[in-house]
């Protein structure tokens, strides 16, 4: 993957981190451009009185910000998340990285994203293990690719213009997950945002009111209806809009293709369709998948906390259903992030995990 750095990192400490980043990414084979245009992995570099945000040419970028926190070097989850989440909020990142600690040491680096809570990597090791440490937390976002593009085709059968009986399922289990109201952070979020900030996290990531997680359904052996991605998966209402049909996933182009009806203007299904659609092709049997941002105790998890809507995250994922006794009943944790559930229908999926749901998820 190609990466490159954004905005001001000619600070003597900036300078320092950036330095040591890049030299650890380009030992691990990605290559360094110019260009932040150009670039798949964006390391964007601010000051903390000065947050912005590196506007991504496409969807497919992802961005890592680093800026400086107040405090000491041994702040806890409970005082770095109060300095570090609004800043991730205010620069769009998918991974905030907040240096802290004096002036003339190096730095402890803490790492905060939306769903997977908060990391320390310590600054009083040698500088090459400080930046292996570092690359580690970094690895997913520089080698995964998101299968986020859409495919439409306006070839949906008639009969199916308003739905079935699987997409009245979906609108059914739509509304209990509204009800579970879980938000995709393992910490109280109106503890560390203020009121504008939390109404700015609203707005860029859909948190408010849209019952976080996704839901599909089995049609046939080949296709499966999936809830739209930013929508109010309590109010699962047009085909097309809401609840699209996934027909295929077109390995040359990384997207996914769908039916849809004609003279309607299309939502983007879930970016957990790629996931969703590995799981469908390999076991017949399952009938149903929900994802929510939540736990259970005593579950396979994955290794490796890849960003939702990454082919590496969707088989690492495929590949635990698998190993289950029964695929089709599997119960998959996803590192520092939440649940993947299979099951005969989403009515039978609800009602088996009815009361077994951890409301936060354990962070590693």
């Amino acid at each position: 993957m190609d990466f490159s750095l954004a905005g001001q990192h000619s600070d003597e400490r900036f300078q320092w981190f950036t330095e040591g980043l890049r030299a650890v990414m380009e030992a691990q084979g990605h290559t360094f451009v110019e260009d932040p245009s150009e670039a798949s992995l964006v390391v964007n570099v601010f000051p903390p009185e000065e947050p912005r945000s590196f506007r991504r040419r496409a969807q497919a970028v992802f961005v890592v910000s680093v800026t400086e926190l107040e405090g000491g070097g041994e702040q806890t989850v409970r005082e770095a998340m109060p300095r570090g989440y609004p800043f991730l909020v205010r620069s769009l990142s998918n991974l905030l990285i907040g240096l802290t600690g004096p002036e003339d040491s190096n730095p402890d680096a803490h790492f905060i994203t939306p769903e997977q809570g908060h990391y320390r990597v310590r600054g009083r090791e040698d500088r090459t293990e400080f930046f292996r440490r570092v690359y580690a937390r970094i690895e997913p976002l520089a080698t995964s690719r998101l299968i986020i593009d859409n495919v439409f085709d306006s070839d949906l059968p008639e009969a199916l213009w308003k739905g079935d009986e699987t997409t009245d399922s979906i609108r059914r289990a739509g509304e209990r997950l509204g009800a579970l109201d879980l938000l995709p952070a393992p910490f109280p979020i109106d503890e560390i945002l203020s009121e504008r900030e939390r109404r700015h996290l609203k707005r860029l990531y859909g948190i408010g009111g849209l019952s976080y997680g996704n839901i599909s359904a089995r049609l046939d052996s080949t296709r499966f209806w999936m809830s739209a991605s930013g929508v109010d998966k309590s109010r699962l209402a047009e085909v097309g809009r809401d609840i699209l049909l996934v027909k295929d996933y077109d390995q040359q182009t990384g997207a996914m293709v769908l039916s849809v009806p004609p003279n309607v203007e299309p939502r983007r299904v879930s970016v957990d369709a790629i996931e969703h659609w590995m799981i469908y092709q390999a076991h017949p049997d399952v009938g149903a998948i929900l994802h929510v941002h939540a736990w259970m105790d005593g579950v396979p998890s994955t290794e490796f906390n890849y960003p939702c809507g990454t082919y590496e995250l969707g088989a690492a994922v495929a590949d635990i259903v698998k190993t289950h006794p029964d695929p089709s009943q599997a119960v998959v944790g996803l590192k520092n992030h939440g649940l993947t559930i299979t099951g005969h229908s989403l009515d039978e999926i609800f009602d088996r995990i009815e009361g077994r749901l951890l409301q936060y998820v354990p962070m590693s």
